[in-house]
C-alpha cells in the first residue's frame, strides 16, 4: 500500500465524525492505529508531513551569500507607479549606496498587475519590463544577489483564485510567462520568488489555502523550469502561507518540497515581531522576555522545518511595524536596538538569510543617508556579532528633586563591559560609576556635573562601551512631571496642550469609571499608539478621531497617560454627541 493511499485511509476511518459517534473512541483510535502499521512505510510512520528532501549544496550557499539583503520597498511595489508612495525615481546610485553599506542582495518587489493588458495575453507594459530589468542589471553589475517576486497581486487579484479560478490562474500565468521569458538567460545570482504574502479570499479555511497555495506554485515552478536557459536550475523561493512561520504553514510548505522534489528551492517567511511591541499596544512597551520568546520561537519553529533539514530560509521582511521616521516615540529608541541587535543574533545562530523592509524610513532615498544612523549601526554589528545593551538607554533626573544616583542593569550578550565615556572623557570608575555584577550606578556626582543647569530634555550623553559590537548611548535627562491642560474636540479628534517638561510618553490606559476598557481596542488594558493617540509634537498628545468615535455617549473615560520617567498623569475625557471634553484631575 502507497503512503497516500495509507494516509487516505487514516483519514477517513480516523475522522472525528466517526469516532465520535463510538463510546470508546480511544480504543477504535488505537485497534485502527494497530491495523494500519503493517501497511504503513517506516518514513510515513516517523513524520506528517513528510519530510522534504534537502536542497543541493549550490541551493543553501546561495541563500547563504545572499545575507544580509535590503529591500527596495514602496518603489516597484507602488500603486500605480514607482513614486507614488514617497520615494523617488530608482537611480543606479541607490544600489551603489546598499552594496557599499555592507548588504549583498537585494529584494525587488514588483506589482505587476497596475503594468498589464487585458485577458487572455495580459501583456506587461514592456516600459514597465525595461524598469524592472534595468534595476536587476543595475543590482547584477554591482555584484548583488536579486530576489525578484509578484508584490501587492497577491491581495489585488491573486486572493480571488477560489471565487475565479481559471481566469485568475490564467493571469498568474501568463504574468510568469513573461518574466520568465524575460530573464531566461540572467545569471544564477537573480532569484524568483513565487508570490509575497499568499493569501485567498473566500475559502472554507486553512486546508483550502494550503491547496491553493500549492497549486500557485506548482504552476509558478513548471513555468520557470520548462522556460528554459538558465531558468532550469535557478533557485526558486516558496513562501508559506501569509509568509508567516505557524507551525501548520510550515507543515503545508514542507509538504509542497516534499511534491516538487527539486533541489535548487528556498523558503521565506516574514517577521515584524511581536506584535503589541510591534505597533505599542497593551502596554508592550519594552523588547522584553515575551518579546524575546517569541522571535526566538518563531525562528526555531523554521530552523526546525527547513534549515536543519538542508533546506535555506529567507526572512524576506523585517523590520517593526511601528518604526517609521515620521513617527518618533511610537517604539522607544533603545528598545528598536535592542531589538534589532537579537534578532541579527538569533538569526545567524538558526542559518536565517535576513532582508531589511526598507520602504524609505531607513535609507532616505533622496540624500542616500541613514535616516538614524545609531539605528543602522546596530544592524549592521547584528550580522556579525553581539553588542551589549542595558535594562534602559534614559536616565531621568527630577528637577523638582535632589539628584541621587542612578542604577541600570548591564545586557553584556557575550561581551565584557570596558567602561563609560562621555565625549572625549573617559568615566572614572568608583568615582563617577561602579558596577557590581551586571548593575551599574551612576553616582549623584556624575550625575550632578552631567546635568549642568537642569534644563529640561537631554543634558548628556553616555556611551557604555563593551568589547564588540556597537557602544550603549545612555541619555540624562531632566524632567518634571507633564502638565496637561483642558481642551475640547469633536468627532475629528482632542488635541490636549501638554508641558511635556523634558519627559517622554509611553502608553496610554483608558478606562470608563465603571473600570471597563474604553477605546477601539476595548480587549486592551492599554490603547494603541496612532490607532488611539499620539504625541509626536512637543506641546500636545492628540485623541484620535477612532478613539474618540468609539467612546460611548455620555460615560466618562478616564485616561492614564504613562511617560518614560516612570511617572503617570490622569486625565478625563467625556463625548457628548458631536463634542468631547477633556479635563485634568
Amino acid at each position: 500500500m502507497t503512503t497516500r493511499l495509507a494516509r487516505f485511509l487514516a483519514s477517513r476511518l480516523l475522522s472525528p465524525r466517526l469516532l465520535f459517534r463510538r463510546r470508546t473512541r480511544r480504543l477504535a483510535a488505537l485497534l485502527l492505529a494497530i491495523a494500519l502499521l503493517p501497511l504503513l512505510p517506516a518514513t510515513a510512520q516517523a513524520a506528517d508531513p513528510p519530510v522534504p528532501p534537502p536542497s543541493a549544496p549550490a541551493a543553501r550557499s546561495a541563500v547563504a551569500a545572499m545575507q544580509p539583503g535590503w529591500n527596495m520597498g514602496n518603489t516597484y511595489d507602488a500603486i500605480p507607479d514607482e513614486t507614488s508612495w514617497g520615494n523617488p525615481p530608482v537611480a543606479r546610485a541607490l544600489l551603489q549606496k546598499v552594496r557599499s553599506q555592507g548588504f549583498k542582495s537585494i529584494r525587488l518587489p514588483v506589482t505587476w498587475g497596475t503594468h498589464q493588458g487585458a485577458a487572455p495575453d495580459y501583456r506587461i507594459d514592456p516600459a514597465w519590463m525595461a524598469k524592472v530589468r534595468q534595476v536587476v542589471d543595475w543590482a547584477l553589475d554591482e555584484n548583488l544577489y536579486v530576489m525578484l517576486n509578484m508584490h501587492h497581486d497577491s491581495w489585488m487579484w491573486v486572493n480571488n483564485l477560489s471565487t475565479d479560478h481559471d481566469a485568475v490562474l490564467a493571469r498568474y500565468r501568463a504574468t510568469w510567462t513573461q518574466i520568465a521569458a524575460e530573464f531566461r538567460d540572467y545569471p544564477a545570482r537573480l532569484v524568483l520568488e513565487s508570490i509575497n504574502e499568499p493569501q485567498f479570499s473566500g475559502t472554507s479555511g486553512d486546508d483550502q489555502n494550503y491547496r491553493l497555495l500549492a497549486e500557485l506554485d506548482r504552476v509558478f515552478h513548471a513555468i520557470v523550469r520548462e522556460s528554459g536557459g538558465r531558468n532550469a536550475d535557478r533557485l526558486l523561493v516558496l513562501p508559506t502561507l501569509y509568509t508567516n512561520s505557524e507551525q501548520g504553514r510550515l507543515d503545508a510548505l514542507a509538504a509542497e518540497l516534499a511534491d516538487l522534489r527539486d533541489p535548487m528551492v528556498a523558503t521565506t517567511i516574514h517577521f515584524y515581531g511581536w506584535w503589541p511591541f510591534s505597533v505599542n499596544i497593551n502596554g508592550y512597551t519594552r523588547f522584553d522576555a515575551t518579546s524575546q520568546q517569541d522571535l526566538t520561537a518563531q525562528f526555531d519553529r523554521v530552523h526546525n522545518a527547513f534549515t536543519a533539514r538542508g533546506i535555506p530560509v529567507i526572512v524576506g521582511e523585517y523590520a517593526l511595524l511601528a518604526y517609521d521616521h515620521n513617527r518618533p516615540g511610537v517604539i522607544e529608541a533603545g528598545e528598536q536596538l535592542k531589538y534589532f541587535e537579537f534578532l541579527g543574533n538569533y538569526a545567524r545562530e538558526r542559518r536565517l538569510t535576513t532582508m531589511l523592509w526598507d520602504a524609505g524610513q531607513f535609507l532616505n532615498r533622496n540624500t542616500l543617508q541613514w535616516r538614524d544612523a545609531e539605528l543602522f549601526a546596530q544592524i549592521r554589528s547584528s550580522w556579525t556579532t553581539r553588542s551589549g545593551t542595558a535594562s534602559t538607554d534614559q536616565v531621568f533626573l527630577s528637577k523638582s528633586s535632589p539628584i541621587t544616583s542612578q542604577t541600570l542593569t548591564l545586557n553584556p550578550n557575550g561581551t565584557d563591559f570596558q567602561g563609560l565615556r562621555h565625549g572625549n572623557r573617559n568615566l572614572v570608575q568608583g568615582r563617577d560609576y561602579t558596577v557590581s555584577g551586571t548593575q551599574l550606578t551612576l553616582t549623584a556626582a556624575a550625575l550632578t556635573e552631567l546635568a549642568g543647569d537642569r534644563t529640561y530634555g537631554v543634558n548628556a550623553t553616555l556611551e557604555a562601551r563593551f568589547s564588540r559590537g556597537v557602544p550603549w548611548r545612555i541619555k540624562v535627562i531632566t524632567y518634571d512631571v507633564p502638565v496637561l491642560s483642558n481642551a475640547s474636540g469633536d468627532t475629528g479628534g482632542l488635541t490636549i496642550p501638554t508641558r511635556f517638561r523634558g519627559d517622554l510618553l509611553a502608553t496610554m490606559a483608558a478606562k470608563y469609571d465603571d473600570g471597563s476598557n474604553a477605546g477601539p481596542a476595548d480587549w486592551a488594558g492599554y490603547q494603541q499608539w496612532d490607532a488611539s493617540f499620539t504625541a509626536y509634537t512637543g506641546d500636545s498628545i492628540k485623541l484620535t478621531p477612532e478613539f474618540v468615535n468609539s467612546l460611548k455617549d455620555g460615560s466618562r473615560v478616564r485616561l492614564t497617560f504613562h511617560f518614560w520617567s516612570g511617572a503617570t498623569v490622569t486625565y478625563n475625557v467625556t463625548k457628548s454627541g458631536g463634542t468631547v471634553t477633556g479635563t485634568t484631575g
